[in-house]
């Protein structure tokens, strides 16, 4: 790559922010039925955006729900196909009264552009819409050949993005997938992140009497539903940290020591993470580490819980039902559906009389992802990450879920890049979200340098 190239991005670094800027406006979010038709218009804008940038068959791929949006660039003969994915869909931006700046007009403070969607993922993807605009303007060409798929429902569980796949799997053929929607591991520290948790995510329900009872007629007598559902909840942990299902950990991999020894390299300050968070203490399965807690081994938690009576003062009644929603996140081997099946067993088993008990699986699920860390497009990555940020990049995994590494993984029999640049403390899905600008402007650059590291001829 030339020093055309990099001068082209040192000079375009307000362009590009005003462009990111006005992406960040359209208000996307994917589970809002009400706003259906601006995030349709966020798509039509993003392929507006692909065409500016020098791509071309820019084309709007239709599904059940939200748009795709497809480009490509394949002039590069003899040469690499990568697939840039991305999502153009936001979380939610309530509650907008913990907002510092309003959430879709973005800000810029303290060396960050706050908005909503500016780390995850608009700011992420549009990074590579200016490495890829400087590299055209540059040097008139690419130096492999590129593709681009970004959905509008990753923040929804990507409900339509396989049946769209495989409905276009000759159009996707690729030699790797290049997926930026991760984070680095701190400031000034890049990271390649090779591992990923699974997802499976429920709603219980428990049901007892026809109605709501007084408890001064029916208390201690009719069963309690709140007091079955929190009892069937405490039973799946034990006072240990460890989950309860029998059978549960029988797919767990065992963690490698030379992996253990890496992650402890790392040198993770849980104190500093206490203080941060404002607790006395953390929690988790006892024998292992934070960050070996959050990456390598799986967990289980409960995200809400409701019925009977939460208003102000006091209605002494029984409620006739209520419910809770928990979400495991698994690591290799495991697999949701076995999951599933081992959380219904073990909740009928041990549901207390009077009640009756429905549980149901959400959509969402997400298989655990383990890449190879030694392949080289991993180093290739590498490579260009540390010409980009001056440092090297440290091997690290994550303890989310995106459910479309699986699916490129299985479909397109390609490996996967996970090259992110925000910042762990994005509050990526929170109020003011953000991205560092300085994680922005060295991340297209580092884009930039892939698709040149990639392009060099192999033995």
């Amino acid at each position: 790559m030339t020093s055309t190239v990099e001068r082209i991005l040192a000079d375009g670094k307000q362009a590009a922010l005003d462009g990111l800027s006005q992406f960040l406006r359209w208000r996307s979010v994917s589970t809002n039925p009400s706003l259906a038709g601006e995030t349709r218009d966020c798509a039509n804008w993003l392929a507006e955006e692909c065409r500016r940038s020098g791509l071309e068959n820019v084309q709007i791929w239709e599904t059940a729900g939200h748009p795709l949006v497809y480009a490509d660039w394949l002039h590069a003969p003899n040469a690499a196909t990568a697939l840039i994915y991305g999502h153009y869909d936001v979380q939610p931006p309530e509650p907008l009264d913990l907002w510092e700046s309003p959430p879709f007009e973005a800000t810029i403070r303290d060396g960050s552009l706050y908005a909503r969607g500016s780390a995850d993922d608009k700011g992420q993807v549009y990074m590579h819409l200016v490495a890829i605009r400087a590299l055209l303007q540059a040097e008139g060409s690419l130096p492999i050949n590129l593709k681009l798929i970004l959905e509008g429902e990753e923040e929804i569980g990507s409900p339509h993005l396989e049946p769209a796949i495989e409905a276009h799997l000759a159009d996707l053929s690729c030699d790797l997938v290049v997926i930026s929607d991760t984070s680095m591991y701190g400031l000034g520290q890049p990271a390649l992140n090779y591992g990923l948790r699974g997802l499976a995510y429920f709603e219980i329900g428990v049901k007892g009497a026809n109605t709501d009872l007084h408890s001064g007629g029916f208390g201690g007598a009719a069963p309690n539903p709140l007091q079955a559902m929190v009892t069937l909840l405490a039973s799946l942990k034990d006072g240990h940290g460890r989950i309860t299902l029998p059978g549960f950990y029988d797919d767990v991999r065992t963690i490698p020591y030379d992996e253990r020894v890496a992650i402890q390299a790392l040198g993770d300050d849980e104190d500093a993470l206490r203080a941060e968070l404002g607790l006395d203490a953390l929690d988790g399965e006892e024998g292992y580490s934070r960050l070996e807690r959050t990456w390598t081994r799986p967990s289980m938690d409960i995200n809400g819980i409701w019925g009977g009576y939460s208003g102000p003062g006091s209605k002494t009644v029984l409620p006739a039902n209520g419910g809770a929603k928990l979400s495991f996140r698994l690591v290799p081997d495991q697999d949701p559906e076995r999951v599933a099946a081992l959380l219904e067993a073990h909740l009928h088993d041990n549901c207390p009389p009077g009640v009756r008990l429905t549980v149901r699986q959400l959509a969402g699920s997400a298989r655990p992802w383990l890449a190879d860390r030694d392949h080289p497009a991993m180093a290739a990555a590498g490579r260009a990450l540390e010409r980009a940020f001056g440092r090297e990049p440290v091997h690290i995994r994550s303890g989310g879920s995106i459910p479309v590494v699986t699916t490129f993984d299985q479909l397109l029999q390609a490996p996967v890049v996970m090259l992110g640049v925000s910042l762990p403390d994005s509050h990526a899905h929170a109020p003011n979200e953000r991205f560092n600008l300085d994680c922005f402007h060295k991340g297209a650059l580092a884009a930039a340098y892939l698709w040149g590291e990639l392009g060099r001829p192999t033995p």
